[in-house]
């Protein structure tokens, strides 16, 4: 998509989005740059929200000013990547997370900054670079152990370390149907176990029940804990009820 187009495209969904949303919003800024990741180099930067603070007691649309900047050139290079690139619906679900990111400054909620930061981590995992073990924990939390990262889904479950010894098989709940896998030889700290029989993008992680020393330990970076991946079989054994 030429830059005109997909100025004019960004304008139009800019366009669509009910004007009740658009409190504190002076804008939409649609450039060409490709702005690269500062730490991932494969990683672009498709728009940002350009938000300033003015001081004040009272947060809301007269003292949080944002404007939602697109970038055409980061758009290109992953459209250059991939054959079948939505450029619409990449405009659209851009524009909405960065809208998201002003309304929580409106509420001085951060959750999506953590979700980003859930985004970043799982980049690094999968290009086998160092990653934080709980990233997932940072992504939109669905309840039941469940967070949502991009599109991914972990199931998290926490085993004793007896607990798991004796099990013979791990049980999955997913969306009303039961699922059986196989156990993985060894529990450690966190344990990403995936599996063909599960839908696609739903990931199971264990995590190893800790004394709150070790979580301490965890959180002031004293300990590495032990990361495993494992892919393993499994069945369907069906719905739940």
């Amino acid at each position: 998509m030429k830059f005109h187009d997909f100025e004019r495209a960004a304008r139009r969904a800019f366009e669509e989005i009910p004007q009740g949303y658009l409190e504190g919003i002076d804008g939409l800024v649609v450039s060409r740059d490709a702005p690269v990741h500062p730490t991932l180099p494969d990683v672009y930067t498709l728009g940002q929200c350009l938000t300033e603070e003015h001081l004040s007691d009272y947060a809301g649309p007269d003292t949080t000013r944002s404007m939602i900047a697109l970038y055409w050139g980061s758009f290109r290079a992953l459209a250059n990547k991939d054959p079948d690139f939505d450029w619409e619906g990449e405009i659209w679900e851009t524009l909405t997370h960065e809208l998201r990111h002003h309304l929580e400054s409106l509420a001085g909620d951060d959750a999506l900054e953590g979700v980003d930061y859930a985004a970043d981590e799982t980049f690094k995992r999968h290009e086998g670079l160092d990653f934080d073990p709980w990233y997932w924990q940072h992504g939109e939390a669905l309840g039941g152990g469940v967070h949502h990262v991009e599109g991914d889904h972990y199931v998290e479950q926490v085993w004793g370390a007896a607990d798991f010894e004796r099990a013979s098989h791990l049980d999955l709940t997913w969306r009303g149907v039961r699922y059986r896998l196989d156990k993985p030889d060894t529990l450690g700290d966190v344990h990403f176990v995936w599996s063909e029989v599960l839908p696609e993008r739903v990931e199971l992680v264990l995590v190893r029940r800790r004394s709150w020393w070790e979580d301490v330990r965890r959180v002031i970076g004293a300990s590495r804990p032990a990361v495993l991946e494992s892919e393993v079989e499994g069945e369907r054994i069906g719905q739940v009820g």
